[in-house]
């Protein structure tokens, strides 16, 4: 969620850490800060807003110092205020952090540091750390032992990046991402590999419980009990640089317009990996899969695909339930969690349970660099390039891709997968938005909308409703259809839409006379089928294929729809309020 950034080197830092901030807003915030050091003093400017606007409102990037560190806040604990923006200052000043994760028992450091007359100006957890980091300074005088004696008072998983008197930086990771960028003047630290991307690929990925020191003498890295760690230089690829708009108005347009090329591209990086895993799924014993919002969704593809075409059972299992249920996993157990980001702390947590209890982990992620993926056994990636809108569109569609590759070789090609076909309807969908544009500018005064779908196309269902959730703020359910009459049936009336999911399949008849149930009602049908009908006020037009592959196609719609009525509402598609990509806090 929040975005952490850190700068020692020749240039002036304020620009620098502005531009990292920018190139990071995909991640969800609502306040923006930069600390920087100069003249033996940090100074801090920090505000309420997007980066720009508090960039023109309180010129972040005209700070002096070529020492710095930057934070996009998105609130957990306080407000959404100005004070509870980071960077943070130590009572004194003589410190100033900024903080990823929470710390669980900042409430009892706090009225201890208060005791000993440190002072806290805002709400918020991480306060706490720069009054601990200036606690511990002042007693030993020493970066290293203040940093380690801090990281040994937490609980709770967190990173952090601070800024000293002198001009050091200092930072520690604890389950939450941290990346260390190096040029050969100067070092980023960074929660996200694009804040520094323009400006080195050379990076360290400092492991879990450990800590650095960065200076004009360069940089020193142990863990939290002092030892000394070393890591090898590793190089990024740079396409991750790829980060503009282009033509398109939103980056949310340009990523629904990039699946026709995406799903070609799913796992073509880890060829051998896929093959792997396949290999790993058709002799599990105990196979589950896991996930977390859209993730979850195409987990539950999984499960009709394995079990229909493959024969394999498979469980999918929402990410932040694993934790209250017991005795999922032992050492026959495999966990494949789904991951675009792989640093949701949700699927993080099922992770580490799943391995504590025996279970192998294969991952599906897009980011090869992933806390996810340095905690699997076997990672696909699902090679979409950066998704920068918030609500997922490309990767959900190459996450399904990957999934339809596994099923297809486990059944030795009866699925008949053909994704230059797939590519080709994709493209159809998407060269015509006209209709749609008009259908959504029906949903711009409505509070609620339904999307119905039967057998494989209920987790379709679930996740256009997931869209239209995000992106036009509305009350939005998915359906299965033959739970119409067991209770949905009653909150159907003419203030309601309905979107049928209707392909023309196994499920077309009995999805069909739900729609007629539903439309005696009252209610507005918008129809996505490849096969018109009377019963529809509204028909999407999708070209037909190989039954198997519609859920591949039929989201795409819906994605579009969701686009195009956020317009209307005159909500910002790409940045949804109060929603983060990476959801790396629980």
């Amino acid at each position: 969620m929040c975005s952490i950034i850190g700068y020692i080197g020749d240039e002036p830092a304020a620009p620098v850490l502005v531009k990292g901030l920018k190139r990071m807003e995909y991640r969800g915030y609502d306040s923006v800060g930069v600390a920087t050091f100069s003249g033996n003093q940090i100074s801090i400017r920090k505000g309420v807003g997007k980066v720009m606007e508090v960039n023109n409102r309180v010129k972040l990037d005209t700070l002096s110092g070529t020492v710095g560190i930057g934070h996009t806040r998105w609130a957990t604990h306080g407000g959404v205020t100005d004070i509870n923006a980071h960077p943070h200052p130590s009572s004194s000043g003589n410190i100033a952090i900024v903080h990823n994760g929470i710390i669980e028992n900042y409430v009892e450091l706090k009225k201890e540091l208060q005791e000993k007359e440190y002072t806290f100006k805002s709400e918020t957890d991480s306060e706490v750390i720069a009054n601990l980091l200036q606690y511990n300074f002042d007693q030993t005088k020493e970066i290293k032992k203040s940093v380690m004696q801090t990281v040994s008072k937490f609980k709770g998983n967190f990173a952090f990046v601070a800024v000293f008197e002198n001009g050091t930086l200092a930072a520690a990771r604890f389950h939450e991402p941290l990346i260390v960028g190096i040029r050969k003047d100067g070092y980023f630290v960074s929660s996200d590999v694009l804040g520094f991307i323009e400006y080195t690929d050379e990076v360290i990925y400092p492991d879990n419980r450990e800590c650095l020191i960065i200076n004009s003498s360069g940089i020193q890295m142990f863990d939290f009990d002092g030892n000394q760690v070393q890591h090898q230089i590793t190089k990024i690829s740079k396409e991750l640089a790829d980060t503009y708009k282009g033509d398109y108005a939103h980056f949310t347009l340009k990523e629904i317009s990039e699946q026709p090329v995406t799903i070609m591209r799913a796992g073509e990086n880890t060829k051998l990996e896929l093959d792997l895993l396949t290999e790993f799924v058709k002799h599990a014993k105990n196979l589950y899969v896991t996930g977390s919002g859209t993730s979850y969704n195409a987990a539950l593809v999984a499960k009709h695909l394995l079990s229909k075409y493959a024969k394999i059972k498979i469980e999918p299992i929402i990410s932040s339930e694993v934790q209250f249920s017991s005795n999922y996993f032992d050492h026959q157990s495999i966990l494949i969690a789904l991951s675009q980001s792989g640093e949701s702390a949700d699927v993080l947590e099922a992770v580490n349970i799943a391995k504590k209890d025996g279970a192998k982990i294969i991952s599906i992620t897009n980011i090869m660099t992933s806390s996810l993926v340095h905690a699997s056994s076997i990672s696909v990636g699902l090679n979409c390039g950066p998704e920068i809108g918030v609500a997922a569109t490309k990767s959900f569609t190459s996450q399904l891709a990957i999934l339809y590759k596994i099923t297809d070789k486990l059944c030795e090609g009866r699925i008949g997968l053909d994704f230059g076909k797939v590519s080709e309807v994709m493209k159809t969908i998407i060269s015509d938005h006209s209709k749609i544009k008009e259908i959504a500018k029906k949903l711009k005064d409505i509070s609620d909308i339904y999307v119905l779908g039967r057998g494989i196309h209920y987790p379709i269902a679930l996740e256009a409703s997931l869209k239209l959730k995000e992106l036009i703020y509305i009350h939005a359910e998915g359906l299965p259809g033959g739970e119409l009459k067991h209770g949905p049936l009653a909150l159907m009336d003419s203030s309601v839409y309905v979107i049928i999911i209707n392909p023309n399949d196994s499920t077309y008849v009995d999805t069909l006379s739900s729609a007629h149930e539903i439309k005696a009602r009252g209610a507005k049908i918008i129809g996505i089928s490849d096969k018109p009908n009377d019963v529809y006020d509204y028909w999407i037009e999708i070209p037909s294929i190989n039954e198997a592959l519609y859920p591949l196609i039929e989201i795409i719609p819906v994605q579009l729809l969701s686009y195009y009525a956020a317009l209307e509402k005159n909500t910002d598609p790409d940045y949804p309020r109060n929603l983060a990509k990476s959801v790396t806090v629980k």
